[in-house]
């Protein structure tokens, strides 16, 4: 299934995204939550007729770095032995479409696109990896939009990963999907920057889960962003980046002067 919230001409929706390439309708959800199971209202409308909007409101998102080999090399470093994490505010996120306004304090802003899981309905801590796949809503896009220059100059990265506008998620949620071996590719006005495979990720999506939730409780609807592929790079005023996930579909934003 393909979890979407929208907003319709009477308020926001969560809503069941159904059909196949330009035709596609959005079926409210009864309950208001993208947690099943299940029951809808019986109002429906044609995808082109509303807004997408992020899919999730994410308590918390918490983001890898350096979780492939060829974009730790691309930084200056080694892929580190153990999940390297840290997170970015709720306030960072936007949706399909939202513009990612560029902060006047940074001479350097780049995307990097990646696979985002979204948490299911249960809070849980320590969950191993052999379990981890049964508590994941689904998959998400997202882009971990970075102002590099902040991030070299600080020596950690809140400050960098952490403003207004530079958690775009999306398009939707694809709750039936596979995570070890998917296409991921960014774009930037039509030119491809990024194009990897999750699984050249160094470290899966269930040794994630397990890595974090022994440091945090995972709450229904966290994000977790599980790292870019090489290619990372600026961004400028007036273009537009589009992230690709097999599966999923393709997250599209403009970039605009804050």
């Amino acid at each position: 299934m393909r979890i979407a919230r929208i907003a319709h001409p009477e308020g926001v929706a969560f809503v069941a995204v159904e059909g196949s390439g330009d035709d596609l309708t959005a079926a409210e959800i009864g309950d208001q939550h993208p947690f099943g199971p299940h029951t809808f209202t019986g109002r429906r409308w044609p995808l082109a007729d509303v807004r997408l909007l992020a899919p999730m409101l994410p308590p918390k998102i918490v983001c890898v770095g350096k979780n492939y080999a060829d974009h730790a090399a691309e930084m200056g470093g080694e892929a580190p032995a153990d999940p390297v994490i840290f997170m970015k505010p709720s306030t960072a996120v936007v949706g399909p479409g939202a513009a990612i306004k560029l902060p006047a304090d940074s001479a350097r802003v780049d995307f990097e696109g990646e696979l985002a899981v979204v948490w299911g309905p249960r809070p849980m801590r320590d969950v191993p990896a052999s379990r981890a796949r049964d508590y994941i809503l689904g998959y998400t896009i997202a882009n971990d939009v970075t102002a590099r220059d902040q991030q070299q100059a600080d020596g950690q990265w809140t400050r960098a990963k952490g403003h207004d506008t530079f958690c775009p998620l999306g398009p939707w949620i694809e709750t039936e999907l596979d995570p070890a071996d998917l296409a991921v590719r960014t774009e930037l006005d039509g030119e491809v920057r990024q194009d990897g495979r999750t699984s050249a990720l160094i470290h899966d999506v269930p040794k994630l889960i397990e890595w974090i939730s022994r440091v945090m409780t995972l709450l229904p609807g966290d994000v977790i962003l599980t790292g870019t592929p090489a290619g990372v790079g600026p961004m400028r005023a007036g273009q537009q980046v589009s992230v690709t996930v097999e599966g999923i579909g393709t997250l599209t934003n403009s970039v605009a002067n804050r």
